[in-house]
This record gives C-alpha cells, structure tokens and sequence, in this order.
C-alpha cells in the first residue's frame, strides 16, 4: 500500500515539506509506503484541452506528469500539498494537478486524497477547498483530521512549532492508513461500486 504525496511549494524543505513529511512519518509508522515528489520548483504548463490523452492514454507535454502518472495509477492514496499564494495555491501545483487528474486514464475510484495546506497566517481555507475539489470530481473518499489539514508558519521551524498544526498531520496520517486498509477488506469483499454509463449534460441546448 503506497501514498503519494506532492509537495507544491517551490521551496523543498520549506513548510509545506514540513507538514507532507509528518504525514508521511505517521503513515510509514502505520504501514503505509510513502513517496513525496517535488513540484513547485519544476516549470510546468497548464492544460490546453487538445484532448490528445484521450488519445494516447499520456498527456501531449512530455514533463513530470508524465513521469509521475504510473505512481498515481498504482498508489492508493494521494495528498497534495501547497502553500497559499494569493488566497489559493502555487500555479505550479495547480497546473500539474489540472493535467495529471485529467489525463491520466485509470478509475481513481476509492482512492484516498487528502489536501495539506501551509501559510505564514491567512488564505488556508480557501485553498483547501480548491484542492479538494480534484478528489470529489474522481469518486476519491478524502481523509480528515481532526482540524482542517493546514499548518500555520513563515519558516520550517515555525512549522514545527505550530504544535496543533503537527498534531493535525499526525492525526491525518493515521486517518489515511486507516481508510486505504479498511477500502483494501472492502474492495476484497464486496468489490468496488457498481458503475452507471457516465451522462453529459450541457446547460445551453
């Protein structure tokens, strides 16, 4: 069982990193594997809708969502990881999330996601609810914790002071093992649920 987790800050060892990493501690700790992929520092173009991975079951920009795709195929759960920028998360991150939800081919049914969320005070909320918005569209249960998942510093040790933040990440890296476990008997036993003909309905007819 593996979790993916993605950090979205352009800074790799800065608070966002901090709070990916206590997750990743706590699921290791829970026997769960566990890979963070740096994102925010790597230049990555947003999507054009040329539809090509329809096509070709791979994105048309040959980058690291490409090279990160078979990770998501295979892993059973995902955390995306962002400071606020803005009110919302780094464009870096965004872009990356846009193509790798939208091109990649596989049923994400029943695959857990989480959002974890830095700032130096305000704008978590928001950007929270942007990120958690990927897993709602694909049919993915997202893990909770016992706050919103969101840490509060302008530098990694801050972070690390921010004792209910931590707590927050530990809390949801044993939340996480928990329901990548209990859908692994689930799925043995009773198999995924059954799916309808996907329906496409446009609001102008």
């Amino acid at each position: 069982m593996k979790v993916l987790l993605i950090n979205g800050s352009p800074k790799s060892n800065g608070c966002t990193f901090t709070a990916l990493n206590e997750v990743s501690k706590t699921l290791n700790e829970n026997e769960i594997n566990t890979e963070i992929v740096h994102v925010g520092n790597k230049d990555i173009r947003g999507c054009i809708d040329c539809r090509k991975c329809k096509e070709n079951k791979i994105c048309a920009f040959t980058d690291l969502v490409n090279e990160v795709a078979p990770k998501f195929i295979e892993c059973d759960g995902i955390i995306i990881g962002s400071p606020v920028y803005f009110s919302s998360a780094n464009g870096s991150v965004i872009s990356f999330v846009d193509r790798l939800f939208f091109s990649v081919p596989c049923d994400k049914t029943m695959k857990i996601g989480a959002a974890v969320v830095s700032a130096r005070r305000t704008g978590c909320s928001s950007t929270f609810d942007v990120l958690n918005k990927y897993f709602t569209i694909s049919g993915m249960p997202i893990a909770s914790s016992q706050y919103w998942n969101e840490v509060h510093g302008y530098t990694s040790d801050d972070v690390k002071k921010d004792e209910e933040g931590m707590q927050t990440m530990r809390v949801l890296g044993r939340n996480m093992a928990f329901l990548i476990k209990s859908i692994a008997l689930g799925k043995e036993r009773y198999g995924l649920p059954e799916k309808e003909t996907r329906i496409f309905t446009n609001f102008i007819r």
